[in-house]
């Protein structure tokens, strides 16, 4: 039971009179009978909580950063009408507004109460208990119940980089309509015939159709336009560390949307595969318009796990999903101990098969304090900022001889960059 500031008023009345008209026990006999009699009163006509029927959409989806209203349907299915406050929570992240909100139902009435969520970080929220406090006629007492109504708000990663995919799609586009390079080898479609020029390598020409043409004909030939893009997201420990405004793994996942959107609208078709000591989520057998938002779908809710990752498990669990020749494009870190602990040892592996592309976030902090000499503090921190730039610097060099192609840029130009690398690859034919 609830009592509320209209009993206190009312208390503070009958001791008046208590005080002035009937100062003795039948005074405080009467007043306090006539305070019961007012809580039961308003317990007795009060409305019955079970009465009231409680639901909501079982999810909600909202980009991060962006507003979305939650709808809370109550109905009174009682004989009674029902007064009150119903309190909606949300946990502190999801920033709730407008979750307070009163009730005046009449008998068999349904009312639609909306809660604002503004999510600063993408991921699932589950809704709190929905808090009534229900009150009789006279707003003196009342009972306050609490009510599970499950509801999830998903809210998926902000991908500021889709502003950049209609004009990559066209770039890419714009490759596909170009004249088809005449490249010969394992991986590549049949295009159409031309004419025999001197120069040509004799091995190109169609013999079959040369006889039913005046003149010799070859082959000419295009990449293949449906290749096969793993994406893999190392979630350990590495992926934690802060750059910018948010982590590494954050700065990964904008990027491997705009490849993933790119290379689905490209035809190709992409898998998605984040790793750490085990799969954290996966995405395969999807292509077209549905890859882009299964992509935010299976990463809203993926957070970096302080665990080092497994290379050899992600090794396997690459090989068992690319059969065939592919696009590997490994999202990772290039501090020396990952680069010779983790990547090196299953690297040889894996371009034996695969074309591997690694990725990576640069800070750009590191990258300002390498400039700064303006005092003491200041050439310790640069020292410290030129020796991790070095290292960075060995370690790419390391993965180019090894024939494997390494992205690493600051977080805002890194999907454009990523996106770059994945036109570049697609006009050279070396997909």
């Amino acid at each position: 039971m609830v009592v509320t500031g209209r009993l206190a008023a009312a208390a503070v009345l009958a001791a008046l009179f208590v005080t002035l008209a009937l100062p003795s026990w039948l005074g405080v006999l009467l007043a306090t009978l006539a305070l019961v009699a007012l809580i039961a009163a308003d317990l007795l006509l009060l409305g019955s909580p079970g009465a009231l029927e409680l639901s909501r959409a079982p999810i909600t989806t909202v980009r991060t950063g962006r507003s979305v209203d939650v709808e809370l349907a109550v109905l009174n299915g009682g004989a009674r009408p029902v007064r009150g406050i119903l309190w909606d929570d949300w946990p502190p992240s999801a920033h709730a507004r407008h979750r307070t909100h009163a009730l005046n139902l009449p008998p068999n009435t349904r009312i639609r109460l909306r809660t604002e969520l503004t999510p600063d970080y993408h991921g699932d929220r589950v809704a709190g208990p929905v808090t009534l406090r229900l009150l009789g006629p006279l707003g003196m007492a009342g009972r306050q119940v609490r009510r599970e109504v499950p509801a999830r708000l998903r809210a998926l990663p902000p991908f500021r980089s889709e502003r950049l995919l209609a004009s990559k799609v066209r770039q890419l586009q714009h490759l596909e309509g170009r004249n088809t390079s005449t490249i010969r080898g394992q991986g590549t479609e049949f295009d159409s015939f031309r004419e025999y020029v001197a120069g040509d390598d004799v091995r190109t020409i169609d013999w079959r159709a040369t006889a039913r043409a005046n003149d010799v004909l070859v082959r000419t030939w295009r990449p293949e336009r449906n290749r096969h893009v793993v994406m893999l997201l190392d979630t350990g420990r590495v992926s934690a560390g802060r750059v910018g405004d948010g982590t590494r793994l954050d700065a990964t996942i904008e990027a491997a949307l705009l490849l993933g959107g790119l290379a689905a609208s490209g035809g190709d078709s992409v898998d998605l595969l984040a790793y750490d000591r085990r799969l954290r989520t996966e995405v395969r057998g999807i292509g077209g318009k549905r890859l882009q938002i299964k992509l935010m779908h299976a990463l809203a809710g993926l957070t970096p796990e302080l665990v080092d990752t497994d290379y050899q498990g992600v090794l396997r669990a690459t090989l068992r999903r690319a059969r065939r020749r592919s696009l590997v494009v490994w999202f990772t870190h290039l501090d020396a101990a990952t680069v010779q602990e983790g990547l090196l040892p299953v690297l040889p592996v894996l371009t034996e098969r695969h074309r591997v592309l690694v990725v990576a976030v640069t800070d750009p902090e590191v990258a300002a304090a390498a400039t700064r000499r303006s005092g003491l503090d200041d050439l310790y921190a640069t020292a410290a900022a030129e020796n991790v730039i070095a290292e960075h610097a060995v370690a790419r060099e390391t993965l180019r001889r090894m024939g494997v192609r390494v992205i690493a840029d600051a977080p805002d130009r890194l999907p454009e960059a990523l996106a770059d690398e994945y036109l570049e690859l697609k006009r050279t034919g070396a997909l």
